[in-house]
């Protein structure tokens, strides 16, 4: 089983692109997309062979989430169930047979950080979400969880370290996260490995210098290490600042 997920900087935009060439290449069971800034209904998505999932924010061109997925799911939920954290379109939950599949778009915490305490809520109210559906059943969290989480994970630590994305604070709540249960799935795979990124400035020449953040992610609850099959990053695949991330199960 293959997974995928693509924070696409603007669904209409990447339409215009290369959006189904990589779907169909790609050829994934279920694809996560985050950031659409769309509302369901807005525009047609002609995803052949997919149902669709939407979790649209309140307001206009802002946010949102997608899943796209072959098999129709057991049971759908969108956002965590708090009134609060449910105007942003951040959260898609299908459940499958065997597990949870959890799409998610983690606020930033913005310039100077004028966010992070909203942040360090919904990082709270996020994990006690996750944690009781892995009460039922297995849990795969994936999407732009806007956080590096190593200085391995980050081309320039040190500039960076009070800088959205690379707090202290954003940094603990992602080893919170996995410490409740949930591994990194690349880094399972590949924990050296260095200078692999999955998000790029636009400014700087960012990409062609490889100057990146690594910020997307699959996270799969710890009984799933069985089926872990292995987990990519796909640096060659353009049409937004991030791009695509994989995850294949057994």
């Amino acid at each position: 089983m293959k997974l995928v997920s693509w924070n696409v900087n603007g669904l209409r935009a990447v339409m215009k692109k290369n959006f189904f060439e990589v779907l169909n290449d790609l050829d994934a069971d279920i694809f996560c997309i985050q950031e659409t800034k769309m509302q369901e209904g807005q525009e047609e998505v002609p995803a052949e062979g997919y149902h669709q999932y939407w979790d649209s924010a309140v307001k206009k061109g802002y946010s949102g989430t997608l899943t796209l997925t072959k098999e129709s799911p057991l049971s759908v939920r969108r956002g965590l169930g708090i009134e609060e954290h449910d105007q942003e379109g951040r959260v898609v939950t299908l459940e499958f047979p065997d597990f949870w599949s959890v799409n998610v778009y983690v606020p930033n915490s913005q310039n100077e950080l004028k966010r992070l305490d909203y942040r360090m809520t919904w990082e709270d109210a996020f994990r006690a979400y996750v944690t009781e559906l892995r009460k039922e059943k297995p849990v795969i969290i994936c999407g732009d969880m806007n956080v590096a989480h190593k200085e391995i994970d980050i081309k320039n630590p040190g500039p960076n370290r009070r800088n959205a994305g690379f707090t202290d604070e954003e940094r603990a709540k992602m080893t919170a996260l996995q410490e409740a249960g949930f591994i990194d799935t690349f880094r399972y795979f590949y924990p050296d490995q260095e200078q692999i990124y999955s998000w790029w400035s636009y400014r700087f020449n960012a990409r062609a210098n490889n100057a990146g953040w690594r910020i997307d992610y699959f996270l799969a609850s710890e009984e799933l290490k069985p089926r872990l099959k292995d987990a990519a990053i796909l640096t060659d695949i353009y049409g937004s600042d991030h791009c695509p991330v994989v995850l294949e199960l057994k």
